[in-house]
């Protein structure tokens, strides 16, 4: 067995044995060790992780553990690929989400299945780490199911409250929906090229042997699955409600795993993406619509894990428009940056909500910095990366972004920009509600106020620097600085250079997103701070436009108006047909069976001469019949 099948099956082994001890003895295990247990198979990996960056040999190594099944000349194995891609994924991947599992040793404290928690919460990071290495379509799809399932178990994790398994169960269908699209593409991809490997599929479409219309067939169907995995339209509306599980798992979904999946297949396959106009420019538009609507919907929420839920839903829309624009190192180098300040902006707002016994309207908050000074620093932090303010990483990663959209397409730069501001806006709205103004909460959680232990603020701490210095990675050549993401990920990734940039335009671009940032910043304050204003505490004193906004534009109500009343219809209907038609045919079929067997059967007498007249008139009945039909 070679080093690198050792170091596979360690990356995944640690994190499913971590899942199996937790899981299969359960009350068994100390509540204190559950937890540290996570943590260790989350940190093996990590360190795994490690490994393979920093021993890269420059070139993708294809791992082969064993062989899986043959169908005719399909040969499939169980294989894996480590490359530069895969390399800064796991480094996301068991990187935060060992500061997520740190974190929620001190926020699930007490939890009556603390265990069952950090048995999930492994079992997730496994998939996620199946999907990003699996060599071909069908282990990625593998993990992209596994994950799929483990959101499911966490969102609705306190199954006692209806409400979240309700949001399990939305976000577990509307992924089912996107997946169709996963699952059509392999088999078409399967028609076509007798292969699910990523690198043969690839290049089969580099070199024309699947056509310009089979391509976009089967870039179409894969968008539709990352339409269902990362939230976007029209399939995002099961991510605002995935908040609805403990803030950990938020963490998780929204920052450093699950909604990453799509644009991590979009990447990973984007040889052939990039060779299907129509696919790229529906990507780029329905980024910009995903966007520009998770912006705006941000702007009327109250609860600080929906804003932030919205906001996520936004960003994924903003990576979506990068990657239609022919810019996917820009869309990764962002995707990098999310994590960081997502994560960190998520565990903030739990340590907010910890601190509050509880709530999570920002409308009950305010005054919180002088309670919770460690929260508001590094949530501070956050707020500033996430809406691209100067040195913090956010900034580099978007403007990034908005550079390459503007020398593509200028209506999609404008509305790009337009949901940018919108997301500063209410950020610090957010962020002036829930730690400046004057307290608002009870006087019964006033009196609870407190900062997180260290066991929650040091992981706030940790992804707060590197939500600062993350930018550093990409830093951009006008400041005579060396793109390292670019070179690093071009290798692995086929880049379609689009026409290059002025100085003077590219310094123009800057300024009117820093100078419209701080100007925002400038407004939420005047607003919040200054005048005092303050969200509507009941729906009645909204005008017509304010209460579109804040009930997400009926999205939820359209989806039920147009798909869950007609299924509920035709369930109704189709009862009837059942209980109503086809039971009483069938009941009469056996109702006639019994009553003619009940008949026949007193024929049955055991009269010898009975039997011979019978036999008699038969003969004669049968030689009349004969004699008629002639």
């Amino acid at each position: 067995m070679s080093t690198h099948q050792i170091y596979i099956i360690l990356l995944l082994g640690f994190p499913l044995l971590g899942f199996m001890i937790n899981g299969i003895f359960g009350k068994k295990v100390p509540v204190s060790f559950a937890g540290i247990l996570g943590c260790l198979a989350i940190a093996a990996s990590f360190t795994i992780s490690l490994i393979f960056f920093f021993t890269d040999p420059g070139t993708p190594v294809k791992i082969n553990l064993c062989h899986w099944f043959h169908i005719t000349d399909w040969n499939v194995n169980i294989s894996f690929t480590i490359d530069h891609l895969s390399n800064i994924m796991l480094l996301i991947i068991t990187g935060v989400g060992l500061l997520i599992h740190i974190y929620s040793i001190g926020y699930m404290k007490g939890d009556a299945a603390y265990q069952r928690f950090f048995a999930y919460l492994n079992l997730f990071v496994f998939f996620m780490i199946f999907l990003v290495t699996g060599s071909n379509f069908l282990l990625m799809f593998i993990g992209w199911e596994g994950v799929g399932l483990c959101s499911y178990l966490l969102i609705g994790f306190w199954s006692d409250k209806n409400a979240y398994n309700l949001a399990a169960k939305k976000a577990f269908v509307m992924n089912r929906i996107g997946d169709v699209g996963l699952v059509l593409a392999m088999f078409y991809i399967l028609q076509i090229c007798h292969t699910l490997e990523f690198d043969s599929v690839n290049l089969a479409a580099q070199i024309g042997l699947i056509k310009t219309r089979e391509i976009t067939i089967i870039t179409m169907l894969l968008f539709l699955a990352a339409t269902g995995k990362s939230a976007q339209l029209p399939l995002l509306t099961w991510l605002p409600d995935a908040m609805a599980g403990p803030t950990p798992v938020s963490a998780l979904i929204h920052a450093a795993t699950m909604v990453t999946a799509g644009i991590y297949m979009v990447i990973r396959n984007f040889a052939m993406f990039s060779l299907a106009p129509l696919t790229m420019d529906t990507i780029l538009w329905i980024g910009v619509a995903t966007c520009l609507i998770g912006a705006i919907i941000g702007v009327k929420q109250n609860d600080i894990k929906k804003i932030l839920a919205y906001s996520t839903v936004s960003q994924l829309g903003l990576l979506f428009i990068a990657l239609g624009a022919h810019a996917p190192v820009s869309s990764f180098f962002h995707l990098i940056t999310h994590a960081f300040f997502k994560a960190l902006l998520f565990l903030g707002a739990g340590s907010v909500i910890h601190a509050m016994s509880g709530e999570q309207d920002i409308r009950k908050m305010g005054g919180l910095k002088k309670h919770i000074p460690v929260t508001y620093f590094v949530f501070l932090i956050g707020t500033l990366a996430i809406s691209g303010i100067p040195p913090f990483a956010g900034f580099f990663s978007k403007d990034e972004i908005l550079e390459h959209v503007f020398m593509h397409n200028k209506l999609a730069y404008g509305l790009a920009q337009f949901a940018s501001l919108l997301t500063v806006f209410y950020m610090f709205r957010l962020f002036f509600l829930t730690f400046h103004t004057s307290y608002r909460g009870t006087e019964e959680a006033k009196h609870h106020l407190h900062e997180s232990p260290k066991v929650i603020t040091i992981p706030l701490i940790i992804l707060a620097i590197f939500a600062t210095i993350a930018g550093g990675i990409g830093l951009p050549h006008y400041l005579g600085a060396h793109h390292w993401l670019h070179d690093y990920l071009g290798k692995h990734i086929t880049l379609h250079p689009g026409a290059e940039i002025e100085t003077g335009t590219l310094f123009m671009l800057i300024g009117i997103a820093v100078g419209g940032a701080v100007a925002t910043i400038c407004l939420a304050w005047m607003m919040y701070c200054k005048r005092g204003t303050l969200p509507e505490k009941e729906e009645a004193e909204m005008n017509f436009l304010s209460k579109l906004v804040y009930r997400k534009f009926y999205l939820d109500e359209l989806y039920t108006a147009l798909f869950k009343y007609p299924i509920n219809m035709m369930s109704k209907l189709f009862y009837i047909i059942d209980t109503r038609v086809i039971d009483k045919i069938v009941n009469l079929t056996g109702i006639t069976a019994l009553t003619s067997g009940e008949a026949i059967r007193k024929i049955q007498s055991g009269n010898i001469g009975f039997y011979l007249f019978i036999m008699t008139i038969s003969a004669i009945g049968l030689i009349l019949l004969q004699f008629l039909l002639r």
